[in-house]
């Protein structure tokens, strides 16, 4: 079994990242770096303008939710994305509606993940100021910001059997 894991670890990197964060001291912490690096990569590379090739940094979300069962890591890093694609379009101006799809749907799926786990308190200020920071911000994402944020975190207007655990 040893000499099998060992040899997975060798062959696929995916696995050997798996075990580092897992049997090292901080290992957790620096792969979710490494991967918030590929995400912060595609919108402000450390030279030049960056791609913002969405499916690289989504897959970069995607492989660290499998590689890391940390709710606040993930957590992080989902918010993390929304964040860059804020940013990107407060620097580069408006994109087209695919990107704000994505960050869109990239926010809901973070909204989500912090409601169904009980930790949306923690984590409420960072998207309540991607709500603020895309004010003025065409194609409707700030409107669409505005009204995840109310469903998620805003207990106007609802009954308390309706309101949101956070």
């Amino acid at each position: 079994m040893v000499r099998e894991v060992a040899e997975l670890s060798r062959t696929f990197s995916e696995v050997r990242e798996l075990y580092q964060s897992k049997l090292t001291e901080g290992g957790s912490a620096e792969l979710l770096e490494k991967y918030k690096g590929i995400v912060e990569h595609e919108f402000f590379p450390a030279h030049g303008f960056g791609k913002a090739r969405l499916s690289v940094a989504r897959k970069a979300v995607t492989d660290f939710k499998k590689l890391n069962p940390d709710m606040h890591s993930v957590a992080d890093i989902m918010l993390y994305y929304a964040e860059m694609g804020v940013r990107f379009t407060s620097e580069y101006g408006d994109i087209d509606e695919p990107f704000y799809n994505s960050m869109e749907s990239m926010y809901e799926a973070a909204a989500l993940f912090v409601t169904e786990h009980k930790i949306g308190q923690q984590y409420q200020a960072r998207f309540e100021k991607m709500v603020a920071d895309t004010s003025g911000i065409g194609w409707g994402f700030h409107d669409q910001l505005t009204y995840l944020y109310e469903k998620y975190f805003s207990t106007k207007g609802r009954d308390v059997g309706e309101q949101k655990i956070l």
